[in-house]
């Protein structure tokens, strides 16, 4: 298993620089990945982080380590982007471009990376697609996780969160010890008004109308790998790793 990059170019800005980390001889891998919230597309990412020693890189992560930078060091567009998520807005196609743009060192990472969150619509698809020409950067494959909906409104209306240290359980897969009470600091396990069975199917129509297009996208640039989300995370990385293998794409 490959050592883990700490990602700090990509959380912190271009300003930061990541830990060191041994060559390899290995090509670098070069993927997206897509999943509608609820198919553990992020614990996807992290297996084949640990397989491949690319980067998982989320742009959801750069906004949750935004909040342990000053303002004053934060760039323009994660400016932008924080004030937007403040006022409930959408983060504009613009912005989260500028963002990735500027943390183009961790594109060109010579370990590879994995690009969650981003793109989340054609429009940003075909910038992203821009971009890497221009770097001489080729994907390897876009991994799209896919599960019904009904599965999906069950995984996440199952989820509870402790209100005070935000570790998430869930009902049926991974309960507490004591119903309804934190195994680590003891805090309420409460359900969160997005992970509602009505809310889950708004996000999710939101998602099929915003994001699920991709696929249609890549899918004309034969680079679409369709990967069923069913099963435990250890089977669905395995389904993974297979139908990579298959294509050449995870060596």
């Amino acid at each position: 298993m490959n050592a883990k990059n700490d990602r700090a170019a990509w959380l912190k800005g271009p300003a930061a620089h990541c830990s060191p980390l041994p060559e390899t001889q290995t090509r670098p891998r070069h993927f997206v990945l897509l999943g509608a919230p609820g198919v553990g597309k992020g614990t996807q990412a992290e297996l084949l982080s640990a397989r491949l020693g690319a980067c998982q890189l989320s742009t959801g992560d750069i906004f949750r380590a935004a909040k342990s930078i000053a303002a004053c060091e934060r760039s323009p567009a994660l400016n932008l982007a924080l004030d937007a998520m403040r006022k409930g807005e959408l983060v504009s196609d613009e912005t989260v471009l500028a963002m990735v743009t500027e943390r183009i060192v961790c594109l060109r990472c010579g370990g590879g990376f994995l690009l969650d969150g981003f793109p989340r619509t054609v429009a940003q698809a075909e910038a992203l697609t821009r971009l890497l020409a221009r770097e001489q950067i080729q994907l390897d494959a876009v991994l799209s996780y896919e599960l019904p909906l009904e599965t999906i409104v069950a995984r996440l209306s199952g989820r509870r969160t402790c209100e005070k240290c935000k570790a998430v359980y869930h009902v049926q897969s991974r309960p507490a010890k004591v119903e309804g009470v934190c195994d680590g600091c003891g805090g309420n396990l409460i359900q969160r008004e997005d992970d509602r069975p009505e809310s889950v199917k708004v996000r999710m129509a939101a998602y099929e109308s915003s994001t699920a297009p991709l696929a249609d996208y890549y899918r004309k640039l034969n680079l679409l790998v369709s990967v069923s989300a069913e099963g435990s995370p250890e089977a669905v990385y395995q389904r993974t790793v297979q139908m990579l293998e298959a294509k050449g794409g995870c060596g």
